[in-house]
C-alpha cells in the first residue's frame, strides 16, 4: 500500500486549507488517482490495522439494498451510526423516518433506483405497451399542459444488470451504476461519495477490471475503507460472472484529510507497509467459472463471513475522528 502513503503525503505537501460543511479544515488537492492490479494482492492498508469486518459489513448493507444504521451494525458496521443519528441537517429534515433512518442512500439506489416515465396518454400507446413489457407498472394519470399523461414506475436493479450484460454482452462498454440520483440528495443522510462503478470485462484473458469514481474522498479514514469494498466487489462479480478480478482504479474529485486526522496520518508515513494480503471467497459463493451456472441471486445470499484476508500483517490499530 505504498501507493496509498504516497497519496497522503502529496496532499499534505500540494494540497490547500480548505473550509467544508462539516466545521473541521482538510488539506484538500483536486484529482487522485490509485491503480491496483489484484493480481498482486488485495489492496488492505497495512500501517494500521484495516476495519475489515466493518468495510465488508457495510458492503454487504449496500448489496441488500440497507437504509437504516440498524442494518449495518447488524452486519458489524457502525459508521452509519452519526449520519443517520448525529447530524443535525439530517435531524432536522423531514424525510427523516426516525431513529436510525438513512433514507434512499447507496444499496437503494444500487438495487433499486426509483425509475418513472411519463408518456402522453393521446400519441404513446406503443409507448406505453413498450414500457409495461420492460416491466414499468401505470402508477396514475394527471394532466399537464391541457394534455393526458401517464405515469409509469419500476424499480431498476442497477447492479443486477451490470452481472447480466457481463454474461450476455461482455464487450459493452457502458456496464455500470451509480448512486447519484437528484431527485433524493434532499432525502437522504448522506449525499452518495463514492459514486460511479464501471466493470470492463476482458473476453479474451477472462479478467474484469474496475473503475470507481469517488467525489469526495475522506483519505485518512474513507479511502481504506472503499477500497477494500471496491476491490471485494469486484472478486465478488468476476467469481459470479467467471472472470479473474485484475485492474481497480479509483478516482477522486476531491481528495482531502482532515485536521484532525493528521496525527494518525502522520503516524502512518512514518511506518513500513506490508506486503499486501489476498481475499479469499468461502467456497460456498458459486464460482461461474466452475460451474457453468449463472446465479446472482447470490448479491443477496453473500455473507459477510463469506470473505476473509489470508497473509494480512498489519501495524498496530490507529483510530482518528470522523467528521459528520
Amino acid at each position: 500500500m505504498k501507493k496509498y502513503l504516497e497519496l497522503v503525503r502529496t496532499i499534505l505537501d500540494t494540497g490547500s486549507w480548505q473550509e467544508n460543511r462539516t466545521g473541521i479544515r482538510t488539506i484538500s488537492m483536486p484529482g487522485a488517482m490509485l491503480r491496483f492490479d489484484l493480481q498482486q494482492g488485495f489492496p488492505a492498508v497495512t500501517t494500521k490495522k484495516l476495519a475489515f469486518k466493518s468495510a465488508i459489513g457495510e458492503m454487504v448493507g449496500f448489496l441488500r439494498a440497507s437504509k437504516s444504521a440498524a442494518d449495518f451494525r447488524a452486519l458489524g458496521c457502525k459508521v452509519w451510526d452519526a449520519n443517520a443519528n448525529e447530524n443535525p441537517q439530517w435531524l432536522a429534515n423531514p424525510y427523516r423516518q426516525g431513529p436510525d433512518d438513512l433514507g434512499d442512500v447507496y444499496g437503494v439506489q444500487w438495487r433499486e433506483w426509483p425509475a418513472y416515465k411519463v408518456i402522453d396518454a393521446n400519441a404513446g400507446g406503443e409507448q406505453i405497451a413498450d414500457a409495461t413489457n420492460r416491466g414499468y407498472q401505470v402508477v396514475t394519470s394527471f394532466v399537464e399542459g391541457g394534455r393526458e399523461k401517464v405515469l409509469l414506475y419500476k424499480a431498476i436493479d442497477q447492479l443486477r444488470q451490470c452481472l447480466d450484460t457481463i454474461i450476455e454482452n461482455p464487450a459493452d462498454r457502458r456496464i455500470l451504476f451509480h448512486a447519484w440520483n437528484p431527485a433524493k440528495l434532499d432525502e437522504i443522510a448522506l449525499p452518495a461519495c463514492h459514486l460511479l462503478y464501471q466493470f470492463i470485462p476482458n473476453v479474451t484473458k477472462r479478467e474484469i477490471s474496475l473503475c470507481l469514481y469517488i467525489r469526495s474522498n475522506d483519505v485518512g479514514l474513507g479511502t481504506p475503507f472503499n477500497l477494500t469494498e471496491g476491490a471485494a466487489l469486484l472478486h465478488l462479480v468476476g467469481r459470479l460472472t467467471g472472470y479473474t478480478p485484475r485492474w481497480f482504479s479509483y478516482f477522486i474529485g476531491d481528495a482531502h484529510i482532515y485536521e484532525n486526522q493528521l496525527e494518525m496520518l502522520n503516524e502512518q508515513l512514518k511506518r513500513e507497509p506490508f506486503a499486501s494480503p489476498q481475499l479469499i471467497l468461502s467456497d460456498r459463493v458459486p464460482d461461474y467459472a466452475k460451474t457453468g451456472r449463472y446465479e446472482p441471486e447470490w448479491l443477496e445470499k453473500i455473507e459477510p463471513t463469506d470473505f476473509a484476508l489470508e497473509g494480512y500483517r498489519h501495524h498496530e490499530a490507529l483510530k482518528a475522528p470522523m467528521a459528520v
